[in-house]
Parts: structure tokens; C-alpha cells; sequence
């Protein structure tokens, strides 16, 4: 069965973001979310089987945007370094953004069981993919050495991210972020270059 859409969808998904972000997805209950929605505790398992099917679908809904958004972006450009560049930069403007939804990503999302971990790497995948597409573009022009493992190149790159945003939720989101993009691209490209 299809999931339900609409304005009170993300009505819910923005107050789970906010509920979660405040509480911690433990402390989250439904009825909290309902209430931050503005909308009756049934109205929420309409659009949602549980708590755990919120925190996965708000994941899916935020990072299915962001891979849609970051994909049309990057067609646009044609040289690697603008491409990791570009990614980089919209991956910590996304979260510099939204400050609830980078302690949900950074934190919540980690505390979870492996069930719900692995329905995360799910969707995870596609982000993932663009990755994956930068490095083989990158190979493919002779950009990157060839014995590049394109694997542990993903996992680096992704790794080297997602460490710079848990830093900077840690740090109580202190500084600029998206200043940290060019420095981020120019550490990574050099250790990846021919």
C-alpha cells in the first residue's frame, strides 16, 4: 500500500524532525509529534504505521529531495572538482539549514536498532549513487588514478562528510559549515588525483 501524501504528510514530517531533534528519538512519543503537527494522535497512523515508520520516512523524504535536487545540479556541471564541490557544498547547506534535521541525521539515526539501520542504508543508496557517479565520471576522463577502489573512495568522501556535519552538530553548530566545503573538496580531490 502506497503511503498517504499531502500537506498534513509533511506537516508531520516537519514536526517529527522538530520533536525528534528535541527530545531524541526515544523520548519522541507520537502524541508529541501530533501536537507539533497540529493534528489529532490518529491522524498520524493514517499517514504512518509507528514512530520508527516516521523516522524512515522523514529520512526518505529528506534525502530523496536532496538526491533529486543535488542530481539535476550536478548534470549542469562538467569538470569533477565543480561536481565533489557542488555536492559537498549542498549536502552542508542542507544541514546548516535545517539545524533539527542535522542533529536527527547526525544522532537519532544512529542510535537506532539494526532493523531500522538497515532500511537507513536503504535510502542511503542513493546518495550514495551520486557518489559513485562523480568517481566513475572522474575515471572515466582520467581524472582520478585508475587504480582507484571506487568503494573505499565512496566510503572516504561520504565518511569525511558526514564526519565534518557530526563535528559541527557536536560543536553546537558554532561556525560556518558551508565554509568548510572548498577546504572538505581540495583535501579529498588531492588525495584521489592522479
Amino acid at each position: 500500500m502506497a503511503k498517504k501524501r499531502g500537506p498534513k504528510y509533511e506537516q508531520i514530517i516537519d514536526a517529527a524532525v522538530k520533536v525528534i531533534a528535541e527530545n531524541g528519538y526515544h523520548h519522541s512519543q507520537v502524541s508529541k509529534i501530533a501536537k507539533e503537527a497540529g493534528v489529532a494522535d490518529g491522524t498520524i497512523y493514517l499517514y504512518f504505521k509507528n514512530k520508527e515508520d516516521i523516522l524512515i520516512s522523514l529520512f526518505e523524504e529528506k534525502m530523496g529531495t536532496f538526491v533529486e535536487k543535488s542530481k539535476d545540479h550536478l548534470e549542469q556541471e562538467t569538470s569533477i572538482e565543480r561536481k565533489m564541490l557542488l555536492l559537498i557544498e549542498m549536502h552542508l547547506r542542507q544541514l546548516e539549514d535545517d539545524y533539527d534535521l542535522a542533529i536527527v541525521t547526525q544522532l537519532e539515526l544512529r542510535q537506532s536498532n539494526i532493523a531500522l539501520r538497515n532500511r537507513i542504508n536503504e535510502v542511503l543508496k542513493g546518495y550514495l549513487g551520486l557518489i559513485d557517479s562523480i568517481l566513475e565520471e572522474g575515471l572515466e576522463v582520467g581524472y582520478f588514478n585508475e587504480n582507484l577502489d571506487r568503494r573505499i573512495a565512496r566510503q572516504i568522501i561520504f565518511g569525511a562528510i558526514d564526519e565534518v556535519v557530526t563535528n559541527w552538530v557536536m560543536k553546537d553548530h558554532r561556525y560556518n559549515l558551508v565554509a568548510l566545503a572548498e577546504p572538505l573538496n581540495a583535501t579529498l580531490l588531492n588525495g584521489l588525483k592522479k
